[in-house]
């Protein structure tokens, strides 16, 4: 009888011994046990069906079948098994022996299956010297095809897809530092004019010895227009308005103010992905501004000079070499010292000093730039009066700073910095007199016994920075702890004990951000008790609450009727201090204090276009310094409400071309009116700002 190969396959399956395929049939014999041998079980697989028994006359179908090498034996009834191999434990589990070349049905686990009960082993945990970061390649990994080019930044103009303009800073522009500078060698030139390009312009003054210096140019372009209102005095000696005897005049004034700013650097080194290695830059700023008030003896202490006034002054606002000493890491930690005139901030806001000024620098990180410290000695210049422009061609002020500070992210929480600072003013102008461009003396300040003073003051900070989940946060506090040589009252020796804490948490909602202000600055509560318990910073220049927006920090409101050439506030400033300039007086820690508390928003209606608002409340700490200088019995603390508004433009979505409008008003409160009013009997007291800025 001859039988398909399907159905010797068949045939095959249904008896336990045999295996075949379909070019032969090999038979085995089992080993077939004692008749009074039991019959060993044999659990099948788990999740198998069991087997089905088969009849006798089923096996006897295929008795008789003749095969190509051997001839099946006749199939009994088993009734016994003989011992043969143990029945494996289906409880253990199986171990993972892929077979070489690849897995196939016969493992006992495929990749990306699982077994109940059966974890795959894991390989051993991998360890890095930095958690989170990527390890670079080894060099056998990076292709060997390929050529090296020695002038890569010109290989785009080489292939003339970009032709260098000087006037586009969005190309590649060696005036932007996109480029290294050439050199101008006799090789350089002879090549460049055998290819047909313009001569290397490179100076050799200059020096350059390798190609790997850069060359950075920027001009700015600063323009202001702003009509303001605040309260004036009246020139008693002799008034703009004949029978004008009232202490108050008009209140309204116009400045008009343009800046253009000239900065050029030197840099050596791969700028884009470490620190450079040395830099020298030079910052120019040429300020020319006009005012009109409608009272004499405001601009000039002259009254013959009228109320108008121009003037023009060239300041030197960067002047320094960086130098990076050393790389201690290859994450690009490094340590580097600037020298020379330079800007400085010396915490996240600029509530205690931000200014340009000249200075030595010791600056670095560690630990993957998880840690920033500075050292940082100033020496004060003396500044212009009318623009604010660093005076170079004075002797430096007899005020030092000397400043250090440690950053340290993702501390006390994740998404927070946290800086810790000290500062130690220390001021030796006792013996100085000094009178600004316009003639009014500034050192020392027409207030209480009109004495100079020294002081040393350490001013003790911690600030942070960043994101407490979704709510953003900036927040300072310090600590001014010291002695003041002569107190303006007492003219005896004051220790000085002051505080200060602002913080501005603010949360955002797709394009609007809502805002939250507070800041508390101490006030002196008893002048004559020979302790100064009112805050006031070094050079404070913040951005907060609204900044130049807001009325109360945009604006100087003079003192009038407790000291002469003195200010309750000063320009671009929050804190009431009673100076007599920000820029040119000393510190005054006998002052009345600052309260603010505010709300506000921003909203980025378009890329290109956004809108600011700003309420603050403001209020005196104390007012017994005021009643003191005023002879008053008592003066309320409210200064009242501050509302403003800010626009922001900026087309193409660019920095080089921003426009700025503000509106802001005063609504005074009770203190403020006590101290103030005009002859035009406002009520409110506003201010205005136009602003185009552009950026070469």
């Amino acid at each position: 009888m001859q039988l398909s190969a399907p159905l010797l396959q068949l045939a095959a399956a249904s008896l336990g011994g045999v295996h075949m395929d379909t070019a032969t049939l090999v038979t085995t014999e089992a080993p077939v046990a004692p008749a009074d041998a039991q019959v060993a079980e044999t659990p099948p697989p788990v999740g198998s069906a069991a087997p089905e028994a088969v009849a006798p006359e089923q096996l006897e179908l295929f008795a008789p079948v003749q095969l190509a090498q051997a001839e099946v034996p006749p199939v009994t009834e088993p009734t016994a098994v003989e011992a043969g191999p143990p029945a494996p434990d289906w409880t253990k589990q199986p171990e993972y022996n892929p077979t070489p070349g690849g897995p196939n049905a016969d493992d006992p686990l495929l990749e990306g299956r699982r077994v109940p009960g059966y974890q795959e082993v894991l390989p051993d945990a991998q360890t890095q010297n930095n958690i989170g970061a990527v390890r670079a390649p080894p060099p056998e990994a990076f292709p060997t095809d390929h050529i090296p080019i020695p002038d890569r930044w010109r290989l785009i103009q080489t292939l003339g897809v970009v032709k260098e303009k000087w006037w586009d800073p969005y190309n590649q522009n060696t005036l932007k530092g996109d480029r290294p500078l050439c050199l101008p060698t006799d090789e350089e030139q002879a090549k460049r004019r055998a290819e047909g390009i313009k001569p290397c312009a490179t100076p050799k003054f200059l020096g350059l010895k390798t190609d790997e210096w850069f060359f950075v140019a920027s001009a700015v372009s600063d323009s202001v227009f702003e009509p303001r209102s605040f309260p004036i005095p009246v020139g008693i000696q002799f008034p703009n308005r004949p029978g004008s005897n009232d202490v108050f005049g008009r209140n309204d004034s116009i400045v008009l103010a343009q800046t253009f700013i000239a900065s050029a650097a030197l840099i050596k080194g791969s700028t884009a992905y470490k620190p450079p290695d040395v830099e020298w830059r030079l910052t120019l700023a040429y300020n020319m501004n006009y005012v009109d008030v409608p009272e004499k003896r405001v601009l000039f202490i002259e009254p013959t000079k009228g109320t108008t006034r121009f003037d023009s002054f060239l300041g030197v606002q960067e002047a320094f070499l960086d130098y990076h000493f050393k790389n201690t890491s290859d994450r690009f930690d490094f340590y580097s010292g600037r020298v020379g005139i330079q800007p400085l901030q010396l915490d996240f806001r600029g509530f205690l000093f931000n200014d340009q000024q000249l200075a030595w620098r010791l600056f670095g990180n560690r630990d993957n730039n998880r840690f920033q410290y500075n050292l940082i000695g100033i020496w004060r210049l003396e500044k212009d009066t009318n623009s604010g422009l660093n005076d170079i061609t004075q002797t430096p002020r007899q005020d030092w700073v000397l400043h250090a500070n440690v950053y340290r992210q993702d501390f006390p929480i994740v998404g927070l910095t946290s800086e810790a600072s000290v500062t130690w003013n220390i001021n030796r102008e006792r013996g100085d007199v000094q009178v600004d461009d316009n003639g009014f003396p500034v050192r020392p300040a027409l207030i209480g016994n009109l004495r100079a003073r020294n002081y040393d003051i350490v001013y003790l900070g911690y600030g942070v920075d960043g994101r407490v989940g979704r709510v953003n946060l900036s927040a300072q506090a310090y600590a001014a702890l010291g002695s003041d040589r002569n107190n303006v009252f007492t003219g005896r020796k004051a220790e000085v004990r002051s505080f200060f804490f602002a913080a501005e948490p603010s949360y955002d909602v797709n394009w609007a951000r809502f805002r939250g202000s507070f800041l508390f600055a101490s006030g002196d509560g008893d002048p004559f008790d020979d302790t100064e318990r009112g805050f006031d910073a070094i050079f404070e220049n913040p951005i907060f609450a609204g900044a130049d927006t807001s009325y109360w920090i945009r604006q100087t409101i003079p003192f009038i009727g407790g000291g002469r050439a003195i200010s309750i506030n000063g320009r671009n400033g929050v804190l009431n201090t009673l100076r007599s300039s920000k820029e040119e007086g000393q510190s005054n820690f006998a002052n009345p204090g600052t309260i603010l508390a505010g709300v506000g928003a921003d909203f980025d209606i378009t890329p290109e276009f956004r809108v600011s608002a700003n309420l603050n409340h403001l209020w005196f700490h104390k007012t017994q310094v005021l009643q003191t200088l005023r002879s008053e019995g008592s003066i309320p603390k409210d200064i009242g409400w501050d509302a403003s508004v800010a626009t922001i433009y900026r087309p193409s979505f660019i920095q080089n071309v921003v426009f700025r409008a503000s509106a802001a008003v005063l609504q005074p409160g009770s203190g403020f009116r006590d101290l103030f009013e005009n002859r035009d009997r406002d009520k409110r007291y506003y201010s205005v700002l136009f602003n185009a800025i552009l950026t070469y």
